[in-house]
């Protein structure tokens, strides 16, 4: 697909394609790598079946209420995430909460959507999204001011998700919280 960007025309000058190598070399490369680096961490996950083990170990939830899985998930995503990039730790977690939602017999998605959504509570350090960064670069902002007012949306944030999931969740998606 990206070697079509060096195929099809640019309709602002004539002659000129949707991208150049000139374009290329200005691309972040990084972020590129990482986030295909998340993707494939994730697939290798559910390939190699470790997802299926993980599962497994996680017998136990079966019994476990709904209401305290999923503010530990979100919880878990949430941490997770501030060491990692949100979409990596997204495409880590989505396929081992599928697995623990058929274990829990929850429809996935009540699983899933704590777990994504928790992944995007990256509120505490400066790395984690252009908007920390953004941020902090100003230097008005220190590491200390972004987890004195992180902590807090975190946890509301957590909170919110953990019971509108059930409820208007529920709802929303047309499930009955069983699979």
């Amino acid at each position: 697909m990206a070697t079509l960007l060096f195929i099809i025309p640019n309709k602002k000058q004539r002659g000129e394609k949707l991208m150049d190598w000139n374009k290329c070399k200005k691309l972040p490369w990084n972020i590129v790598l990482l986030l295909g680096a998340g993707f494939a961490i994730a697939d290798r996950v559910k390939s190699s079946g470790l997802a299926e083990v993980l599962s497994k170990a996680l017998d136990f939830l079966e019994e476990v209420p709904y209401l305290a899985i999923a503010p530990l998930v979100c919880l878990i995503s949430a941490t997770i995430t501030e060491f990692t990039s949100n979409n990596s730790t997204t495409t880590l977690v989505v396929p081992l909460l599928i697995q623990i939602a058929k274990t829990m017999h929850v429809h996935p998605l009540l699983l899933m959507i704590p777990g994504a959504i928790g992944a995007q509570f990256s509120f505490l350090l400066p790395t984690r999204t252009p908007s920390n960064i953004v941020g902090f670069t100003t230097g008005h902002i220190e590491i200390k001011d972004m987890i004195k007012i992180g902590v807090p949306l975190k946890i509301v944030g957590i909170a919110a998700l953990s019971l509108l999931m059930p409820t208007l969740g529920a709802y929303v998606f047309g499930t009955n919280g069983e699979v």
